[in-house]
């Protein structure tokens, strides 16, 4: 029995180091598209669009419809990876563990073809995330900071793409490096077949419960057996049993009482306004260094290279957030609000965060870019982080992947707003972004609704519930 608990704490703590490096390495890397962005446009990319043209007497070569349909594929790549999420989260509820990652570029002569590339990279990675979430089951008390650290590792994961910028800087073809990668999808598959669990990973996780994979016959690993009963697998499930041992268990919300709840609504609201201003970002980082630089491509290069290296921190930021909810695990608390009252510090720091950033961002002064890249790396770490460990305090774990991927899906349909933005920027606002980054600046405030309904609820609760137990001494 006790080579049987040896052999299940390797399996998941290889289950958990294994998807950390996945996520690390993959899982995000559509977001570094500024650093790729720089070596497509050096490979001819969509270079048609570019135009002669004269300003102020000057000939110059005009590359702003080049640069709008480089924001196109990533305003569709980004909108494929998080509305796809809620599918896709039907599909890994019913087939449980599993995730592919297919990338590929096509030549510079076929330029169109970035859009479906760009979108496959996208939605690989996001099945990657969704997939090794759900390790975080595995670690009781601590489930929060292990979620937050798989988003922090997606985050980073944009890093890919400045490797790739380097190793094409040093004289590695785009394809080469590609083919590369393309290749590492074999180290998913091993690790799909011979390491993960054939269902998904239960929560709160049974007394007794034994992780493995099933493997033809075999009882030993398999993720429904009950191994024993001793202390060690108790703890594990002590996060979600009721407070009161001797009270009948809580019936849960339906799906559609979730969904309809104020809760889930400002939780969107939150998620979207904040995700709309890091898509725009992104998506808009290559001319606004073009801007700010005029034109000069080793400072462009010098300023994509710093911004991808702060994404490498998101890994070490996104944990920060996973403490601050699980600081009151483990501790005497009231039934029903010690946690979310936990949530309210990390969807205020979010919102200021992403206020602070915009702030930096909307503020025309290279140097002042360095900030807000840190800025912008932190804030992304906690939001996605925080996204989904909000939804697994807030809601009944049965409405998980459903709620988690339904959020995801509806604040797609709102990034898709970035590419209005960038044409209005590129049209009618001659080039300068300054009055669209005051808007969405003035946009990200209302993230402050979110913790702030949270805190009276959780404040109007304990109220309610004072005046219950002082009516119940009195009546005594």
């Amino acid at each position: 029995m006790s080579d049987l608990r040896d052999s299940m704490t390797v399996r998941r703590c290889l289950t958990f180091a294994t998807g950390l490096l996945e996520c690390l390495c993959f899982a995000g890397a559509v977001f570094g598209w500024a650093s790729l962005v720089f070596v497509l446009k050096m490979e001819g990319y969509f270079s048609s669009l570019c135009v002669n043209a004269t300003i102020n007497g000057t000939q110059v070569l005009d590359c702003s419809g080049q640069d709008e349909q480089f924001s196109l594929v990533f305003t569709i790549a980004s909108f494929m990876n998080n509305f796809l999420t809620l599918p896709n989260g039907y599909l890994y509820d019913r087939f449980a563990t599993g995730a592919y990652f297919s990338p590929f570029l096509s030549p510079s002569a076929l330029s169109v073809l970035l859009f479906p590339a760009l979108s496959f990279i996208a939605v690989g990675g996001i099945l990657f995330l969704m997939t090794n979430m759900q390790v975080g089951n595995l670690f009781g008390s601590r489930r929060s900071t292990v979620i937050t650290l798989y988003n922090g590792a997606f985050d980073s994961s944009s890093a890919l793409f400045l490797i790739i910028k380097l190793l094409y800087e040093s004289g590695i073809s785009l394809h080469a490096s590609f083919l590369f990668i393309s290749a590492c999808s074999t180290i998913h598959l091993f690790r799909t077949f011979f390491l993960l669990p054939k269902t998904t990973i239960p929560y709160p996780l049974p007394d007794g419960y034994t992780y493995g994979m099933t493997c033809g016959k075999t009882k030993t690993f398999s993720p429904r057996q009950v191994a024993t009963k001793d202390d060690t697998h108790k703890d594990d499930a002590v996060e979600g049993m009721p407070f009161n041992k001797d009270s009948p268990p809580k019936q849960e919300k339906s799906f559609r009482e979730c969904f309809l709840s104020w809760f889930f609504m400002l939780h969107l609201m939150w998620l979207s306004v904040m995700q709309l201003r890091h898509y725009l970002f992104i998506g808009t980082l290559n001319p606004m260094l073009q801007r700010m630089t005029r034109g000069e491509p080793s400072l462009v290069s010098q300023y994509i290279n710093a911004f991808a290296i702060t994404q490498l921190c998101g890994v070490l930021c996104a944990p920060w957030n996973g403490v601050i909810m699980d600081r009151h695990k483990g501790k005497p608390r009231s039934p029903g609000t010690a946690d979310l009252r936990a949530s309210v510090l990390s969807l205020f720091l979010t919102a200021l965060q992403c206020v602070l950033f915009s702030v930096c961002a909307a503020t025309p002064f290279l140097p002042l870019q360095y900030l807000t890249f840190i800025l912008q790396v932190l804030n992304r770490s906690f939001l996605y982080g925080g996204n989904a460990a909000f939804i697994s305090l807030a809601f009944p774990p049965c409405h998980f992947g459903k709620l988690y991927g339904l959020v995801m899906a509806l604040s797609a349909v709102v990034s898709v707003l970035q590419y209005p933005c960038f044409a209005l920027v590129k049209g009618a606002l001659g080039g300068d972004p300054l009055y669209v980054n005051v808007a969405l600046t003035v946009l990200s405030m209302l993230a402050f609704i979110h913790p702030a309904y949270v805190y009276l609820y959780c404040r109007r609760l304990a109220s309610q519930r004072a005046k219950s137990k002082e009516a119940d001494t009195s009546s005594a």
